[in-house]
Parts: structure tokens; C-alpha cells; sequence
């Protein structure tokens, strides 16, 4: 019994990071850059994603724009997307698997043998989707954080990480 509550728990948690991955690769708060001119009525948000950036005016008005050409992209924001998609691509299946490999489905009845090989196939699927995950995650740190300290870089092109990260809570390097 036990043993199925652990199942149960894993593929919740599962399709949680399957979710959770799934609105971090949509979303356009992976860089946020809050330029504030002489005046406070002039105030401007600049937000990058991985799929477009949009602009927060203090009047209220947000515009997001997506980006025009793939291949005008920076190599690695492309090479973001793609490990983002591929690991949503290894979530989704690893759901599917999990979810006829545990022991509460009546699905490939038969020997346990063939439900527990699933079930620990959909496991490491998981651990493969966070990990294709989390290197778009720090990358992106990283190359925030080098930005950002750059002396010949003007402080209105400097980003800082976006709410993605402080709600994932990942410590900066440089602090």
C-alpha cells in the first residue's frame, strides 16, 4: 500500500513539473529590465521570454511582441527553446508511462514485472525532463548575471532575472 501512495505522490509531483515547465517556457519573465527615466510617469518594464518580450508602461498599457525570424535569434535562446520543448515532450510522455505503470490502473494487467519496468521508465523520464529543464534556468542566470555586471554595457540594456526566478527562488552567484 505504501508503495502505491509513493507512486501516486511521484506522479503528481510529476505532472506538477510537467506544468510548472510548461508555463515557465510560455511566459516572458525570464529576464526583466525596470528602466525608470527622470520622470516617474515615464516608468517602462522590458520583459524577455523565450518566445517574445513585452513591455509594461506605467500608464497601465502592456504590449508583448513575439519574435519575428528564428534564425535572428541569439544561438542561446534558441538552443533554450529547444531544450525547454524537448523536456515538455519527455514530461508528457513520462505522464502517459507513469500513468500506466502504476499499480492503482488496470492497464498492462499481466506480470508486475512489466508495470514496475514502466513505472521506473516514466521515473527516469522525469529526472531527464528536469534536468533538460534546469539548464535553460541557469544559462539563462548565468548570462543575466555577466550582463548585467558589465562595465561597458548601458544600465538600459541591463536585465535582471524576472519573477520566474524569484518564484523558483534561485540564488544568484554574485550575491
Amino acid at each position: 500500500m505504501a508503495s502505491a501512495a509513493l507512486e501516486l505522490m511521484g506522479f503528481f509531483l510529476g505532472l506538477l513539473g510537467m506544468l510548472g515547465t510548461l508555463v515557465a517556457t510560455v511566459l516572458p519573465y525570464w529576464q526583466i529590465s525596470a528602466h525608470i527615466g527622470s520622470n516617474i510617469v515615464t516608468a517602462v518594464a522590458n520583459m524577455r521570454g523565450l518566445w517574445m518580450e513585452c513591455v509594461y508602461q506605467s500608464t497601465g498599457a502592456f504590449q508583448c511582441e513575439t519574435y519575428n525570424s528564428m534564425l535572428a535569434l541569439p544561438p542561446d535562446l534558441q538552443a533554450s527553446r529547444a531544450l525547454m520543448v524537448i523536456s515538455l515532450v519527455l514530461s508528457i510522455l513520462a505522464v502517459a508511462m507513469a500513468a500506466l505503470g502504476m499499480q492503482c490502473t488496470l492497464c498492462l494487467d499481466g506480470t508486475g514485472t512489466v508495470k514496475s519496468r514502466v513505472a521506473g521508465t516514466s521515473g527516469g523520464l522525469f529526472l531527464a525532463a528536469g534536468f533538460l529543464a534546469l539548464i535553460p534556468v541557469a544559462w539563462t542566470t548565468h548570462e543575466v548575471v555577466q550582463t548585467f555586471y558589465r562595465q561597458n554595457v548601458p544600465s538600459s540594456l541591463k536585465f535582471e532575472l524576472g519573477e520566474f526566478f524569484n518564484v523558483l527562488h534561485v540564488p544568484c552567484l554574485a550575491e
